[in-house]
């Protein structure tokens, strides 16, 4: 159930999700923000008023996306096959160039991302990929092969993905835009 809350003059829509958590955490993973609480947890307006600022912040970035995506197009002629063809072929030749080796390859749709590296060297790439352009899947591969030189998204996994691809943000906030383009097609 959507709740609102009003703060400083600025109107908060927000979720509540209570959990079996230790410690309250905001998330803005769909585009919406939903405050996952302790079970015990009494007083919601009590964390957005101290996370006013970085709520705004995200919030200015979501609506900066979704304008954005109304520029871009989906490949929507893109079989599934041909999608597998090109991730194969992308992460052999970024295997060849990096030495990074990979065990599977795995396709599934995901919720809140584009794709992950397990431990065990295995890709799992989100199938919603099939509709972005070929770089932004490039983009994507390189992102999560680049996890098994540096597993944290800290300064130095993203200087290994700096090196191949320049300014990261600008490909961040495509993929964010792609991503709020795919949600509202549905």
């Amino acid at each position: 159930m959507e709740k609102q809350v009003r703060i400083n003059g600025n109107d908060v829509r927000y979720h509540v999700s209570f959990r079996n958590v230790r410690y309250p955490r905001l998330e803005f993973k769909t585009g919406n923000l939903l405050l996952v609480l302790p079970r015990d947890h009494k007083n919601e307006e009590e964390l957005i008023s101290k996370h006013l600022d970085w709520i705004k912040s995200k919030n200015a970035i979501i609506e900066n996306s979704l304008e954005d995506a109304n520029e871009k197009n989906l490949e929507l002629d893109r079989t599934d096959e041909d999608f597998k063809n090109i991730v194969r072929s992308l992460v052999t030749s970024i295997s060849m160039e990096s030495g990074i080796e990979f065990n599977r390859i795995f396709f599934r749709k995901m919720k809140s991302k584009w794709g992950s590296c397990s431990p065990g060297k295995n890709l799992t790439i989100n199938t919603l990929l099939k509709y972005l352009p070929v770089n932004l899947i490039e983009y994507v591969i390189f992102h999560e092969m680049a996890h098994v030189i540096e597993k944290k998204h800290n300064r130095e996994f993203w200087k290994v993905v700096n090196k191949r691809f320049g300014d990261c943000q600008k490909h961040e906030s495509d993929l964010l835009s792609y991503w709020f383009l795919i949600q509202n097609s549905k």
